[in-house]
């Protein structure tokens, strides 16, 4: 991690836990926004208006917070509009890093060997671990945000004035139902895949394997009306979010995570919505299972041998 801007330690997956041995995930440091016009968003500062051209995004295919801001910019058409760099899945002893694997590329803005540099330029000071996604401002020379919920919520709307593609994944009438999903997903089986296979004792473990098959059979019985998406007919942000994880699911929790009660494609409406989501214009080339299983088995932690599974492969 970085200690006041300075590289200090090697790279390790376990960012902090609590006396009960569960995980417990690094805050987000930089929550500026894109808005139309520059203005503040709800956190940070202003400054950043939207621009053709003007922003970068540093993203790992393996990752899937990173994963949901790939999505949003597929889907919403914004491509066009802001250039992406992604980073080597295997994680190294200073973290990300840019080259070096099939599909990742290297720095085209600092040209950096590590993530990790990036943060150092937007704050010399920085202390904690350098995290994607990354929202990088070419003008400013700064870092906008690294916290993917506010990156998908900004990109719904920021570049409305240049381009109307895609559909509303936030709209006023299912805010409040959005944010109540987001938030259990997000503790339960999001974060919760991670908590089981980051856990440090059996309590935790157990704890966190509890919350992720719970949520997964809740996710189960409401998909069984036969509705499109998770809140109806109409895609939102809440799909993406759900789906980044059940697409690593069986690829890489189910095993290396032991979140091993059943797979994905187990689950009837589940796998059906998962590969609904998947063949959404776009959606596909955001997920690279070579990606995300050379990734998660890179860490050491988890996997001494290093050795990654030849299977399974997602069928389509």
């Amino acid at each position: 991690m970085l200690v006041n801007g300075k590289w200090d330690a090697d790279w390790h997956p376990v960012q902090n836990k609590d006396e009960q041995g569960r995980f417990i995930r690094q805050t987000s440091s930089f929550r500026n926004w894109i808005t139309p016009d520059g203005t503040p968003g709800p956190t940070g500062k202003g400054g950043f208006k939207a621009e053709p051209g003007r922003y970068h995004l540093y993203a790992a295919l393996i990752c899937p917070w990173a994963s949901r801001v790939l999505a949003v910019l597929a889907l919403k058409g914004l491509t066009r509009y802001i250039s992406v760099t992604i980073v080597n899945p295997q994680l190294s002893e200073q973290g990300w890093q840019f080259g070096g694997y099939e599909g990742a590329e290297p720095d085209p803005m600092l040209h950096a060997t590590y993530l990790h540099e990036i943060y150092s330029k937007a704050d010399t000071g920085f202390t904690g671990r350098a995290t994607v996604p990354v929202l990088w401002d070419k003008q400013q020379q700064t870092i906008v945000n690294n916290e993917s919920a506010d990156i998908v919520r900004m990109l719904n709307t920021a570049f409305s004035g240049y381009t109307q593609h895609g559909p509303n994944l936030y709209p006023a009438h299912l805010a409040k139902d959005i944010d109540q999903w987001n938030d259990v997903i997000y503790a339960r089986l999001n974060n919760g895949v991670y908590q089981a296979g980051f856990a440090s004792s059996q309590q935790a473990y157990n704890e966190a394997f509890d919350n992720v098959f719970s949520m997964l059979e809740q996710l189960e019985s409401a998909l069984d009306d036969g509705r499109k998406y998770l809140l109806g007919d109409q895609l939102t942000e809440t799909d993406i979010r759900l789906f980044v994880t059940l697409v690593r699911f069986d690829a890489a929790y189910y095993s290396l995570f032991k979140c091993n009660k059943k797979h994905i494609r187990d689950y009837q409406y589940l796998h059906r919505y998962m590969l609904r989501i998947m063949q959404l214009d776009g959606m596909a080339g955001t997920v690279s299972i070579n990606h995300i299983k050379a990734g998660y088995y890179s860490i050491k932690a988890l996997n001494p041998s290093g050795i990654i599974p030849k299977g399974p492969e997602l069928s389509l």
